[in-house]
């Protein structure tokens, strides 16, 4: 049941997420609203388009939190991965999305510290030449002008 329930939701996510779709709810509501002098804007024209886009709405509400909560842990995973792949990162940051707000709070603040620390700038500094030296050499660009333009 979890199996199917998660293949429905992760295509019908796909799929309603399309141009297509919206194109033609943006339709729907179109005809709906030329509709309106056929029905005098009666209160059953009113129900219909209010009863559908608030079953759609209630449906849809479970179908994207289903993927966003899949998405949400599998990105959890990598970055638990890459923490611990790395040498000298920190693997008590391993899981940190099971801490209590007030802990998560705590680190923020301590991160925050961290940033104004000169010798943490210092290797900010490093770590930015790094990345642009190496989208430099990637790319054919010279350093000079990555740093440019990462400074503007």
């Amino acid at each position: 049941m979890k199996d199917t329930f998660r293949a429905i939701a992760s295509r019908v996510s796909a799929w309603t997420g399309t141009a297509t779709v919206f194109l033609g709810a943006v339709l729907i509501v179109f005809i709906w609203s030329l509709t309106g002098p056929l029905f005098h804007y009666s209160d059953t024209w009113q129900l219909v388009i209010n009863t559908g886009t608030t079953i759609i709405t209630f449906l849809m509400v479970f179908l994207i939190q289903n993927t966003q909560n899949r998405d949400g842990k599998a990105v959890q995973i990598k970055l638990d991965e890459l923490i611990r792949a790395t040498k000298g990162a920190r693997t008590k940051y391993v899981g940190l999305e099971d801490l209590s707000d007030a802990d998560l709070e705590e680190l923020d603040k301590e991160f925050k510290l961290l940033t104004q620390n000169p010798s943490t700038i210092h290797a900010m500094k490093k770590l930015h030449e790094k990345i642009a030296n190496e989208h430099a050499r990637r790319h054919g660009a010279s350093v000079l002008s990555v740093l440019y333009h990462n400074d503007k």
